[in-house]
């Protein structure tokens, strides 16, 4: 039986405005199978966004939602769990709203473990706001504020979570969308920070600039550049050496946040 997309869709609010061969629709029907996998109620689901094209996101999806501003998806996240700790609460970020304007929110958020879902479209550009590298954008490659070459090298989102704390963190891309939709079902699973890095394709504003071919190459080429981590413990080094990892990097449980402010807030007596 087909997946009824129409039952997660606000009526009236396609087609969306994401460039034809953007991945981010991808990221968004692995979310919305995820959500159906783990059987989330709507109304006690809340997905946050900050600025930029995967912020898009909230707009077109049958949950409460929250469109907040640039980088900051991840404290009005926090705000709404420690409200209702009860509510499902799912943070959407592209790579520069999550680790540039939002990294600080990013690291305090991975240490705290509060139980919230991020999903990092990742797509090694800022898309929407005129195509300025970002903190995920490779080593030498152009953007428009990088015309001769991006001279920094790229975090990654994988290590800087795992070092930063959180107990959730894995990595799938828009090419492996049904793993990518088993890892965030995970993530919503489970209790702690979760951080998925859903990698992604920017074929008008990355791709095009950067020569990499069309929509249909750029995500051929995650095809042919991944490799699981499970799969990668058996390989010999030349087999792995370039490739990126996919996969559950940590699973781990650890003290909640929110439950570990409850216990403040009964020894004050109730006094939050």
């Amino acid at each position: 039986m087909a997946f009824n997309y129409a039952e997660y869709i606000r009526p009236g609010k396609l087609p969306h405005i994401w460039c034809p061969g953007c991945a981010h629709g991808t990221v968004m029907k692995s979310i919305i199978r995820a959500i159906d996998r783990v059987g989330l109620e709507k109304d006690r689901t809340v997905i946050v966004s900050g600025i930029g094209c995967a912020s898009r996101m909230p707009g077109y999806v049958d949950f409460n939602t929250l469109h907040t501003t640039h980088g900051r998806s991840l404290p009005f996240s926090t705000g709404v769990k420690l409200a209702d700790p009860g509510l499902n609460v799912i943070a959407v970020a592209g790579d520069g709203d999550a680790l540039a304007i939002g990294g600080n929110h990013f690291i305090h958020t991975c240490r705290r473990n509060i139980d919230i879902t991020l999903i990092v479209f990742n797509n090694n550009i800022y898309g929407m706001t005129g195509g300025q590298f970002s903190p995920t954008t490779p080593h030498g490659k152009l953007a428009s504020t990088t015309p001769y070459g991006n001279p920094d090298y790229a975090f990654d989102v994988v290590e800087l979570a795992m070092g930063a704390g959180a107990s959730y963190v894995s990595r799938s891309t828009a090419y492996h969308a049904i793993p990518l939709e088993r890892q965030i079902a995970d993530g919503i699973n489970h209790k702690g920070f979760s951080v998925i890095d859903a990698l992604c394709t920017c074929p008008t504003t990355y791709g095009r600039r950067n020569k990499l071919g069309s929509a249909v190459d750029m995500i051929g080429w995650f095809k042919d550049n991944t490799v699981g981590i499970k799969a990668a413990g058996k390989l010999p080094p030349e087999k792995v050496e370039g490739k990126i990892l996919t996969g559950v990097f940590r699973k781990e449980e650890k003290p909640e946040y929110c439950d570990e402010y409850a216990k403040i807030i009964e020894k004050t007596g109730g006094r939050s």
